[in-house]
């Protein structure tokens, strides 16, 4: 198809007639099958997410995250409330979110981050999840939910995934949960005093129809078995374009 051309014959960019700037993530929390999520409150998640994250015996979950494990409850307490501070700004950023699982603990975050209202941009990040979300439905959900949220909610056009180029499981889990790889901005950031390089990922409200649709085949309750164990993965629901996708393998 041919690009639209201006009066002097340059390309340009698809219209969006009656564009207006998305509105600011809301704190109404958001119901799953697996999980909910809702607006991070230290002083009732607080108790929950330290236990969750004592269940690992070593800081190796933090080791990419923007902040050090804290070394005790009243250091992990004061890094909530730190977290929790954006909520109680009229256009906060990031907003952190608790993902509680189904038997009412809370067992990780995660935050919205860099939202670009104006552009209808925003990216998901600052993720924790504790041993008893890792390799669960009620993880895979939480990141579904989110970006439900965005897309057809709030009427985003694009949701981001970033993270160290190094960080090969959250490169990994970009992938599976639909993101297309964009590239590596290269020393874009300086963290615990050391360089990042960036792998950027994002999903396209044009992509998110196929997403959406794998995401919700696989929550589907005929994909579990009664112990709850998927049948099929996450993968086999992705349409191909999505799952062929390439990148540089990480060192």
């Amino acid at each position: 198809m041919r690009a639209r051309e201006n009066e002097f014959g340059q390309p340009l960019g698809d219209p969006l007639p009656g564009w207006t700037p998305r509105p600011h993530p809301p704190a109404q929390a958001i119901e799953g099958r697996f999980c909910r999520i809702e607006k991070l409150d230290p002083a009732r998640h607080g108790d929950d997410l330290f236990a969750a994250d004592r269940l690992a015996p070593d800081a190796r979950d933090w080791t990419y995250l923007g902040a050090e494990r804290p070394a005790g409850r009243e250091a992990f307490q004061a890094w909530l409330e730190t977290c929790a501070k954006p909520w109680q700004e009229t256009h906060g950023d990031p907003l952190f979110h608790a993902i509680v699982r189904q038997d009412g603990r809370a067992a990780g975050l995660a935050a919205y981050l860099r939202i670009d209202r104006g552009n209808g941009v925003i990216e998901v990040g600052h993720i924790l999840f504790t041993r008893p979300l890792q390799r669960q439905p009620a993880g895979t959900e939480a990141m579904f939910l989110m970006m439900r949220r965005a897309f057809d909610e709030l009427g985003y056009r694009r949701y981001e995934w970033k993270c160290d180029h190094l960080n090969a499981p959250s490169r990994r889990a970009a992938l599976r949960y639909g993101f297309r790889f964009e590239g590596i901005f290269r020393q874009a950031v300086v963290y615990k005093g050391r360089s990042r390089d960036t792998a950027w990922y994002a999903i396209t409200d044009q992509e998110w129809p196929p997403v959406r649709a794998a995401f919700s085949a696989w929550l589907d309750a005929e994909n579990f078995t009664p112990s709850g164990e998927q049948r099929r993965p996450l993968a086999a629901f992705h349409a191909p374009a999505a799952s062929r996708d390439t990148q540089p393998t990480a060192p």
